[in-house]
């Protein structure tokens, strides 16, 4: 059968660039895909019924031996057509915890600096609108190679679908002599590069680009808006549940670097680091987050963005003052429960509760504030509250706030809709809405955390709102924009509905 092959191949070598271990093999093993040309060599898909997927695609070389902390570096280009059918490999070696909501695979292998492309037009330079999904994991764990974020329902809906893979955890964050800071971000921009200059050739339009992300995804986003060198690349953001507070100050980013050699006895220089083996950076990150007595308090997301006084100048605290953040459209929110049902059957009493609020940083005098805020709620509520609020939903607020006070384009959501499977306990939490989002429903692991019938019709609503903010920079006439005169919020429950000012009774508390 025929080759169909499209696009415009434009080589290019990097300078100092090494021989390549690519994500995905020219060894081709379905020879009848669709074929595109990119920069740096041709790749072959696999058609499906929405399109085409190209999985595993190099956006850079592997970051292995000299280039372990380097900033990416460009491919070595190829001439063959390259298979690209598989997942290539991910920065994960092992998931954030034992369990997790999201199925996150771990591949092995060095080429952790691939993407994903799902298009319903491969080659046809159609002009459609780009969504660029960051996976979330903590900074330190996840996966683009879930089947949550398969592209099929944007596809379906006219949308190019971009899933990257990063440096995660120590390669990506630690503060390390000899090295760039902030090497996750580079690659975030590497990979919003690439999507530049190549995405027309699988029918994307690089005007029409939205970066979006969830949990440490969604801090991404709120990262590269505050990254010069990332200006242009994306025209309008998606953080849902993101980590905003994030970009850390310079400060904390040496802090946790002095904290890395005091756990693991280590300098904290590209030359001590450069060639331990995976598992061993795997140790010293399991160390880091060791919790002992005498132990200095590791930070939540010690390891994440920084002002680094180059990559990001700011930190999200300075961003948040007179817009400094790129002045682009942003739809953003969070769960209603977040981490809640983590701490509802633990042995938290009113006399512990002071002590359980110090380690996330709250005096004990925001107890009360919390108290009036969340009436009705037990001290394993309110801690479970206190934890989804600090991390999640006061900074996303706030962001929310400030940029409404600047008249910058915002769009801020509630997802409240709670599972219905027993072990998640009717909870809203940290990650059921992405199903949603996706339009998904019926995907790995979906049933097991929502239950076994999730509302189609709201996953219906909300991946519209999605689909219409990525190809429009709007959610559509019946999601008003977030203003401080009004604070209309979307509320998704399976009726959904927009709310004028839902978070009056937090407010206090969220902007103290």
């Amino acid at each position: 059968m025929a080759v169909q092959r499209f696009g415009r191949r434009n080589l290019f070598v990097g300078a100092g660039v090494l021989a390549l271990a690519g994500a995905c093999s020219t060894e081709s093993n379905s020879a009848s895909g669709p074929v595109v040309d990119t920069a740096s060599g041709p790749v072959r898909g696999e058609q499906r019924e929405t399109g085409v997927a190209f999985l595993g695609i190099p956006y850079a070389q592997p970051p292995v031996g000299e280039l372990r902390f380097a900033a990416p570096v460009a491919v070595t280009p190829w001439a063959e057509p390259r298979d690209c059918t598989t997942y290539g490999p991910t920065a994960q070696r092992k998931s954030l915890t034992e369990v997790t909501a999201i199925p996150e695979p771990s591949i092995a292998g060095d080429g952790v600096l691939n993407l994903n492309v799902f298009t319903p037009k491969a080659g046809a330079d159609a002009g459609l609108p780009v969504l660029v999904w960051i996976h979330g994991g903590g900074f330190v764990a996840g996966s683009a190679a879930s089947p949550w974020y398969d592209g099929a329902a944007f596809n379906r809906d006219g949308v190019v679908v971009v899933s990257i893979g990063y440096r995660l955890g120590i390669e990506g964050f630690l503060h390390v002599d000899g090295a760039p800071d902030n090497r996750a971000v580079l690659d975030w921009i590497a990979a919003l590069t690439w999507v530049r200059d190549n995405i027309a050739a699988f029918g994307g339009d690089p005007g029409r680009v939205t970066v979006a992300g969830q949990s440490a995804g969604g801090g991404a986003v709120w990262a590269l808006m505050a990254a010069p060198s990332a200006r242009g690349l994306f025209h309008a953001g998606i953080s849902a549940s993101g980590a905003l507070s994030q970009p850390n100050s310079r400060d904390a980013g040496l802090a946790v670097a002095r904290l890395f050699t005091a756990r693991t006895g280590l300098p904290a220089t590209a030359a001590a680091l450069r060639d331990l083996t995976d598992d061993q950076i795997q140790s010293c990150e399991d160390k880091m987050r060791e919790i002992g007595p005498g132990s200095e308090t590791v930070p939540a997301l010690a390891l994440a963005p920084f002002a680094d006084g180059a990559t990001i100048p700011l930190d999200s605290t300075e961003l948040l003052k007179n817009g400094a953040a790129t002045n682009v459209p942003l739809l953003l929110g969070f769960t209603r429960d977040e981490f809640n049902a983590m701490t509802r059957d633990q042995p938290v009493t009113d006399a512990t509760l002071p002590s359980a609020f110090a380690v996330l940083g709250l005096p004990p005098a925001s107890i009360e504030a919390f108290r009036a805020a969340y009436p009705g709620d037990s001290a394993a509520e309110l801690l479970g509250q206190a934890q989804s609020d600090t991390l999640l939903r006061a900074p996303t607020y706030r962001v929310a706030e400030d940029r409404a006070a600047h008249n910058q384009a915002t769009w801020l959501y509630e997802f409240t809709w709670a599972s219905t499977a027993p072990d998640y306990k009717s909870s809203s939490f940290h990650c059921l809405d992405l199903p949603f989002a996706f339009d998904c429903l019926r995907a790995q692991g979906v049933t097991a955390v929502a239950g076994d019938n999730p509302p189609q019709a709201l996953a219906d609503a909300v991946h519209r709102a999605w689909v219409s903010f990525i190809t429009t920079a709007d959610p559509g006439p019946g999601w008003p924009r977030y203003t401080r005169d009004r604070r209309e919020t979307m509320i998704w429950a399976e009726n959904p509905r927009v709310q004028a000012d839902p978070f009056a009774a937090q407010r206090g508390l969220w902007l103290a």
